[in-house]
């Protein structure tokens, strides 16, 4: 366990001071085009009040570092530190040097912050760039060396993280959505402050292990309500009643990021017991392997589809490409489902593509 500072008296109450930060992105690397500093500005660029004027009363997990931190409890009280919150929509790799430029930032932010005696981090978990394949292993390697090891670092990360080695030794826990759809980021960012809370008075200790089984789960295979993932994490539940365990978090990867790291994982944090911790990692991962059959996408032909809807008595329908999964960062520009519905001209139907493009060809030619 990293000792933290012990906080600045402030009559007889301790105030601590606890940093928060993001830095978020779902890297396709299947498509063409990287994501510029353009994609960060348009979707989360943000630095001290401003985070939590914009995100303090969000569903998202930073929303829950401030939920969670704010509540005082005997002598001590913990301030929130926003520092930085920097995210892009899913898209391709993080463009050469960008990473970098965003890290530097972050650091100003945490140089320029005072004493800290905490950091609570918004991770994803699936981010690359153009010059760091493990995108988040690098930065938090980076905030690590900078902070040292004196300072409790807890992060929260997607369950479509692509967990690394890097990742687990640059943080002392992890705590990772368990819903897909995610309906559940504030709840786990509550959870991670809960985490952090607890360490910082010294009622916890927290230790982590991973365990990487070599499974690469389909997208289309990753909702968490159907039952080959429902069983395994109520198993994981059960392991969370342990006295020693803080955390579990089974991590469905995020297969559009063609990197060595890519693939499914699983972590367990404890009280101050890294045997049980790998011991439990290890027993998700084999119930993983063991479920690895089930984690087969069952795709189906667009056109068996198309004719398959006459059935189907559900009024308007809607039809997803996977292979071009705007949620995944894909770029929404592919025509399979167009031709097929205009080849089978059985149904009214109306597709969206985004193609700029072709709309400014379009727009020259009345």
């Amino acid at each position: 366990m990293r000792r933290s500072l012990q906080g600045l008296f402030c009559g007889k109450i301790i105030i601590m001071r606890v940093g928060i930060a993001a830095l978020m992105h779902e890297s396709n690397t299947m498509i063409a085009g990287v994501t510029t500093a353009d994609r960060i500005h348009e979707d989360l660029y943000l630095k001290g009040v401003d985070i939590r004027i914009r995100l303090a009363n969000s569903h998202h997990e930073i929303g829950g570092f401030f939920a969670g931190l704010s509540k005082e409890r005997g002598s001590s009280a913990i301030d929130a530190v926003p520092l930085a919150a920097f995210r892009a929509t899913p898209s391709g790799m993080l463009q050469a040097g960008l990473l970098d430029r965003l890290v530097d930032e972050l650091l100003s932010e945490i140089a320029g912050a005072g004493m800290l005696d905490g950091l609570l981090l918004a991770v994803h978990g699936a981010a690359v760039a153009e010059d760091h394949f493990d995108a988040d292993g690098y930065w938090l390697g980076r905030v690590r060396e900078t902070l040292g090891d004196c300072i409790p670092i807890v992060a929260t990360l997607d369950s479509h993280a692509n967990l690394s080695r890097e990742m687990v030794a640059a943080v002392d826990a992890f705590v990772a959505y368990r819903t897909n759809p995610h309906l559940d980021q504030h709840s786990r960012g509550i959870e991670a402050a809960r985490m952090m809370r607890e360490a910082l008075e010294e009622k916890i200790h927290p230790t982590m292990a991973a365990a990487f089984p070599p499974i690469a789960i389909n997208i289309e295979r990753q909702g968490t309500e159907e039952s080959h993932l429902r069983s395994l994490y109520e198993q994981a539940d059960r392991q969370r009643l342990g006295p020693r365990v803080l955390s579990n978090s089974i991590l469905l990867g995020f297969p559009y990021a063609d990197v060595p790291e890519m693939g499914s994982s699983t972590l367990v944090g404890t009280d101050n017991d890294p045997e049980l911790a790998q011991r439990l990692a290890d027993e998700l991962a084999f119930a993983l392997w063991q479920a690895r059959d089930c984690m087969l996408g069952k795709l189906l032909d667009v056109r068996e589809v198309i004719a398959s809807l006459i059935s189907l008595d559900t009024g308007r329908t809607c039809l997803l490409d996977m292979g071009d999964n705007v949620g995944g960062g894909g770029p929404a520009n592919t025509l399979a489902l167009l031709q097929a519905l205009e080849e089978s001209a059985m149904y009214p139907y109306f597709v969206c593509v985004c193609e700029p493009e072709a709309v400014r060809r379009a727009e020259r030619h009345p």
